[in-house]
């Protein structure tokens, strides 16, 4: 070997000016001028010729193979065997990604929103409402998106701000008239007031003014709804008539229904209005086809009057109604194919519908009932429309229901002269939440969500 001097791997040594060895390489990294690169790229890369290395005779080429390719015994063997591990009660390694895999599924059934969220114990608000009419037929409640609701009150209107608490009285009307029907515009610059004596007007609620007066029905306007610059008014005279607020000028008029006109609702995109007769018929309007007084469709399926009505927001094709005393259904349409897809016995009066915009539910408000579940808010599952559960707090029938801009609390207006607020619809699913709960799963470390 390589004769080293004794103070090699001295400190002293190494600190100072490193000694040159001329070494041949190490066992992990040898010195390539004991290599033939040329012969070594010949083998590598030739597949069809063999080459043998003139330093090795035949014989010594037969001896290598015999020590490599025979045991002690001269018996053929292998230096490398791959055969199956013993037989174990243990699930191999191999199946972690099944049982990962199954874990998730069972995870994602577990984690069912409809299983783990729970309906509000009671309201978490109550306010006075004296002198609310007991009208099925009427519309007087709507929650605006600037957060102020807005309520008829006998012959007053009033304005109540949902985050301060501030009450402001719009007006009072006289010589025995009162509102029957109040919608808020989509920017909140207008609200839409129609009467008891057929007139139908619009407020700035920041002024608190009277804007205009918008004439063309001669009985009482129980239903308004925007669309955008549009609005649409529904009368006891059974018409209803589109009106352009910009240009003070009625853009059309359709007279179709046979009784009063008590339910009325736009689509999210503003292309199709669904309207509810007292006649127990559901109309469906093209938007762009409203004067030549054709309709799209004619849903006569409900047996009593159809104020309730609502889109889904998840399935623009999906309109949802409900029926009155006599009827009690809630009913689910596919307005493209103009067929009903769910019809529901709710044993109650339906006086208002509100879809839950962030899991596929929908809140019906009831009145008069069969059985003992009347003066109720019902929560429905969807698509399957089977019932979570019922909020039964008010002593009279539930007359309106509406929503805050938020989507999470929903207010009712009952006969009983009391607004109460129920957080129902919260909170949101999110999707870091979701994937969190997944992840934690997949790294097999689980612990269930009670």
């Amino acid at each position: 070997m390589w004769n080293f001097e004794c103070d090699w791997y001295s400190p002293k040594s190494l600190l100072s000016i490193p000694t040159h060895y001329d070494l041949p390489g190490d066992r992990f990294i040898p010195n390539r001028s004991l290599m033939d690169l040329d012969q070594a790229q010949s083998l590598l890369t030739n597949r069809t010729k063999k080459i043998h290395n003139k330093q090795f005779n035949d014989v010594y080429r037969k001896k290598v193979d015999e020590q490599l390719s025979l045991d002690s015994e001269g018996n053929p063997f292998k230096m490398l065997v791959f055969r199956g591990s013993p037989k174990s009660s243990r699930k191999s390694i191999r199946h972690i990604d099944e049982i990962r895999e199954g874990e998730a599924r069972a995870l994602q059934n577990s984690c069912n929103p409809y299983m783990l969220r729970k309906l509000p114990k009671g309201e978490s608000r109550i306010l006075d409402a004296p002198n609310i009419r007991n009208d099925y037929y009427t519309n007087l409640l709507d929650w605006g998106k600037n957060n102020i609701l807005a309520v008829a009150l006998g012959s007053e209107m009033y304005l109540w701000n949902s985050q301060n608490s501030n009450v402001l009285k719009l007006f009072t009307v006289t010589n025995n008239n009162y509102p029957a029907s109040v919608a808020w515009s989509d920017d909140t610059r207008y609200i839409a007031i129609g009467f008891m004596h057929s007139n139908l007007q619009l407020w700035d609620p920041e002024t608190s003014k009277l804007v205009r007066n918008l004439e063309g029905h001669d009985q009482r306007v129980a239903t308004t709804a925007w669309n955008s610059h549009i609005l649409t008014s529904g009368s006891h005279d059974t018409s209803i008539i589109n009106h352009d607020v910009r240009a003070r000028n009625v853009i059309s008029r359709v007279k179709a229904h046979k009784a009063e006109v008590c339910g009325l609702k736009w689509s999210s995109r503003g292309n199709i209005l669904a309207s509810g007769g007292n006649e127990n018929v559901i109309y469906l309007w093209d938007s762009s086809k409203m004067s030549s007084s054709n309709f799209l469709n004619c849903f006569k399926d409900h047996s009593a009057a159809v104020k309730a009505l609502a889109w889904c927001p998840y399935d623009s094709d999906v309109l949802a109604s409900g029926g009155g005393t006599h009827d009690r259904c809630i009913k689910l349409w596919n307005v493209q194919k103009g067929t009903c897809i769910r019809s529901i016995d709710t044993k109650a009066q339906v006086c208002g519908l509100e879809w839950n915009r962030h899991h596929k539910e929908i809140l019906s408000g009831h009145g008069f009932s069969t059985s003992a579940d009347q003066n109720q808010l019902s929560l429905w599952r969807y698509p399957s429309m089977t019932k979570i559960g019922g909020l039964d707090r008010h002593t009279s029938r539930v007359l309106h229901v509406s929503q805050s801009p938020d989507g999470l609390t929903v207010v009712s207006a009952g006969a009983d002269e009391t607004l109460r607020f129920w957080d129902v619809f919260g909170p949101p699913v999110t999707q870091n939440s979701h994937t969190s709960d997944l992840n934690s799963l997949l790294s097999l470390k689980i612990s269930p969500i009670r």
